[in-house]
């Protein structure tokens, strides 16, 4: 199983890279050896509409730090996608990786009841951390992503949410966030039956 995981956070020892390096811990112990890309440290644009990946050719035409990402990411089995909310959102930094991901989508993405170039049954676990404790502020942040990437062959998701985090270390304080990771690992890599996530589910 390969599994990509990409921390979108600015800041490489925040809570949800936290987070992510204590899931991938779990896919170790498992036999796993993730691939870990922290796009704070990588340079590089967010999709420009040039449209050559539907017109001229199968990948994204830029070339830059992302493009081994995006290849990495086309050859997972599970993505992890760990991020901070900023300004009510994903960062900006992660964001940028999802537009390049239209590369992924062939021509006829629009009509097509396959649109994605991708492997169907990869599996997505969607880490979110936010200094707001309240369960309603941002959560409809994995939904909307997740119902995005489903049409890109991620078909079953799962969410490690953790409210109420703002300094580095202070999910660290929270037994219920860690026992999430536990119980996402559990699911993902077989050790108890997956059930994949509702993206219309209110967490």
């Amino acid at each position: 199983m390969k599994i990509v995981a990409l921390l979108g956070s600015p800041r490489p020892k925040g809570n949800s890279a936290t987070l992510a390096r204590k899931f991938l811990a779990r896919a170790e112990e498992q036999g796993h050896k993730p691939v870990v890309h922290e796009l704070g440290a990588l340079t590089y644009k967010g999709c420009v509409g040039c449209y050559a990946c539907k017109t001229s050719r199968e990948d994204c035409i830029l070339r830059d730090d992302l493009t081994q990402v995006l290849a990495d990411v086309a050859a997972a089995d599970v993505l992890v996608l760990a991020t901070p909310v900023y300004f009510g959102d994903l960062t900006s930094q992660l964001k940028g990786f999802i537009d390049r991901t239209f590369s992924y989508f062939t021509p006829e993405y629009r009509t097509s009841p396959t649109p994605s170039r991708l492997k169907p049954g990869k599996k997505l676990v969607f880490i979110q951390t936010q200094g707001n404790p309240d369960e309603t502020a941002f959560a409809d942040i994995f939904p909307k992503y997740a119902a995005f990437l489903k049409r890109n062959s991620f078909g079953e998701s799962h969410l490690i949410r953790a409210r109420g985090v703002s300094s580095p270390d202070d999910v660290l304080r929270h037994e219920a966030y860690l026992h999430q990771v536990d119980e996402v690992a559990k699911e993902v890599f077989g050790t108890t039956h997956a059930v994949a996530a509702d993206p219309q589910i209110k967490w």
